[in-house]
């Protein structure tokens, strides 16, 4: 049952990020969370607040006419109010007639705090990237003139 409440608050966790559903973001997020996607772009893991990720999405995402993120193979370890869970993932980025796709898999740890699974630690190992990987800077030029 823990286990069925955990992967729902991951699922919970992208389908708000395709539904830029910021809010619900910040709901399924602990109050400090171990951001990794290092793997991908570089630099170092760091402790951000569910604000600071969240901008850092929506300052990005909201590019894209839409985003699908698909997760699955879930292998799920409970340590009483604390869980790690890693899985693979999927994620289309839709711009005009084009997608970006990125694959690889996740490690996350959740925290069961006030009896709702928050996430504590995010980290993407990526594998691949397939499809037009100019998408990411169209997608950041057109939110650009979005915004001005």
């Amino acid at each position: 049952m823990e286990g069925n409440k955990i992967i729902q608050a991951i699922t919970h966790l992208f389908k708000s990020v395709d539904n830029r559903d910021w809010e619900s973001v910040h709901n399924v997020m602990a109050e400090t969370v171990l951001y990794d996607y290092t793997s991908m772009v570089g630099g170092e893991p760091s402790v951000q607040t569910p604000q600071e990720i969240t901008d850092l999405w929506s300052h990005f995402m909201p590019g894209f006419d839409s985003t699908h993120h698909q997760i699955s193979e879930f292998r799920v370890k409970l340590h009483g109010n604390l869980a790690d869970v890693d899985y693979v993932g999927k994620a289309d980025h839709f711009l005009d007639d084009d997608v970006w796709t990125v694959s690889g898999s996740y490690h996350t740890k959740l925290e069961k705090q006030n009896g709702v699974w928050l996430v504590t630690h995010l980290q993407l190992n990526y594998d691949k990237q397939s499809g037009n990987t100019g998408l990411p800077q169209r997608a950041k030029e057109r939110l650009a003139k979005l915004q001005s």
